[in-house]
């Protein structure tokens, strides 16, 4: 696949830590534009960035990173790379601007131009009023964003955000969350952000890799992973009994999937094109009314539960 096409590619990648697979059999391609890596905690996310990255060598397999074999041409890759790790990387007794400065040095600029991009990050991240404060005097969500400051500082072609809203709290959260989607809807970044969290990958992406126990569970464009094949609705039923288990036992029989929700409402999907009569019909045979029924909009979360197998 062409560089423009797709940033990232996984063939076959096996990575071992002793006995164990953090990766088994991994191939997968991440599009241009922004790509969640979507699964829960201890699925292969990180030791995937990593070995993109060059920072671990697979059992097998290739990757490429910007039309670039990872294998081959690591430090290459890593120049034109933003990274952004989950845990803090700060240098102590350095403050913010001089840390970042530095980190745009390491990546390549001159002292000068590195310093005027220090500026401009921090400015852009929120952090400009406290830009000469050493880091370790930050709190959790500043670190954040001087995390997310030195990955912009050389102008990257690509970013790695390994669970960039970690620790926040909701406010630091959100606008976390809207550097992200500015990046990637606005200024034009290529970026991958990994996250548990599945309403951060909502948010921010427009495509989606979910990982679950090593393996690849789904990708693909959000948007169309949402567009189960049949539909899903909202429906609250009046059992003659009154008691709803037999009614529901009758629907999975019948081929539909139940889901209670915490309210009296439950979710129904009715696979193929029978949709809301085949409800009515079902319901009409038991003598069941239907007090309540609606399309339900599928989310994210239904893709990730049917992806590892929760539903």
């Amino acid at each position: 696949m062409a560089e423009t096409d797709s940033v990232a590619t996984l063939e076959s990648v096996t990575v071992t830590y002793g006995r164990s697979e953090a990766l088994r059999d991994v191939t997968t391609t991440f599009a241009a534009g922004a790509v969640g890596l979507l699964g829960p905690n201890g699925a292969g996310k990180s030791t995937m960035i990593k070995a993109l990255l060059g920072f671990i060598v697979p059992t097998r397999g290739r990757m490429h990173v910007l039309g670039l074999d990872v294998a081959d041409a690591p430090l290459a890759i890593r120049a034109r790379i933003g990274y952004m790790p989950e845990t803090d990387a700060h240098i102590p007794g350095m403050n913010a601007v001089s840390f970042v400065a530095y980190c745009g040095e390491l990546a390549g600029l001159p002292r000068v131009d590195a310093m005027q991009r220090a500026h401009e990050v921090l400015f852009y991240v929120g952090l400009g009023e406290a830009r000469y404060r050493n880091v370790e005097t930050y709190s959790t969500g500043m670190k954040q964003r001087i995390k997310l400051a030195q990955a912009l500082v050389h102008d990257p072609d690509l970013l790695f955000l390994d669970e960039p809203t970690n620790g926040m709290d909701p406010k630091g959260r959100d606008e976390m969350l809207e550097l992200v989607r500015d990046l990637a809807h606005n200024k034009g970044v290529n970026l991958i952000l990994s996250s548990h969290l599945l309403p951060d990958v909502e948010y921010t992406c427009d495509h989606v890799v979910v990982m679950d126990k090593g393996t690849i569970a789904a990708a693909g464009p959000i948007d169309a992973l949402k567009q189960p094949r049949g539909r899903v609705y909202e429906l609250r039923v009046k059992t003659p009994s009154g008691d709803l288990e037999p009614f529901l036992e009758y629907l999975r029989t019948a081929g539909l999937d139940c889901h209670a929700t915490d309210e009296d409402v439950m979710r129904v999907f009715v696979p193929g094109e029978g949709g809301a009569r085949r409800l009515f019909e079902l319901a009409s045979s038991e003598r069941v009314q239907v007090r309540h029924l609606r399309p339900s909009v599928p989310t994210l979360e239904d893709v990730f539960a049917h992806a590892v197998g929760e539903d």
